[in-house]
């Protein structure tokens, strides 16, 4: 049984690296929020089974998610009122997590699953909205005009 365990984790690592590198920059931050919203799910089960050493980590790795991976894909630059709210509900989501892990408090693991949810829906309707609008664009428009639409609307980091 712990070997068909090892051989699924490895299957599901290299599925995951294989979608990191063949992932446009949109795709990586939808990834980003499914990491989180898996880790605070996990972390959920673990409280839940008193697994504290488990939920611990668990929640840390939600933690790391918003704070070293969405958080700093923010470009403050481009995205300006915008990801100035993103990087306000990013602290508040951060701090929700700590105080669920110090509290055993599930109500603030379903809160931020909640809000990671319906950013992770958010950004991947941004994403579909970017692809039909570059889909059915006007063909006399020059690829720089198309550059900047898309950037416009695809302006979230640094990736």
């Amino acid at each position: 049984m712990n070997v068909n365990r090892r051989a699924l984790n490895a299957y599901g690592q290299s599925d995951l690296e294989h979608q990191i590198d063949t992932a446009s920059p949109h795709r990586l931050i939808c990834l980003l929020y499914d990491g989180a919203i898996k880790a605070v799910a996990m972390a959920k089960v673990q409280m839940e089974n008193h697994l504290v050493a488990a939920k611990g980590a668990s929640i840390s790795k939600a933690i790391s998610i918003v704070e070293d991976g969405l958080r700093v894909a923010l470009d403050k630059s481009v995205g300006g009122e915008l990801a100035d709210n993103l990087e306000s509900l990013y602290d508040y989501i951060s701090y929700r997590l700590l105080v669920a892990n110090v509290n055993n408090d599930p109500e603030a693991l379903d809160e931020v699953a909640k809000l990671l949810s319906e950013l992770r829906e958010a950004w991947e309707s941004i994403g579909n909205a970017a692809t039909q609008n570059n889909g059915a664009s006007n063909e006399s428009e020059s690829p720089l005009e198309l550059n900047r639409e898309k950037k416009a609307t695809l302006s979230y980091g640094r990736i």
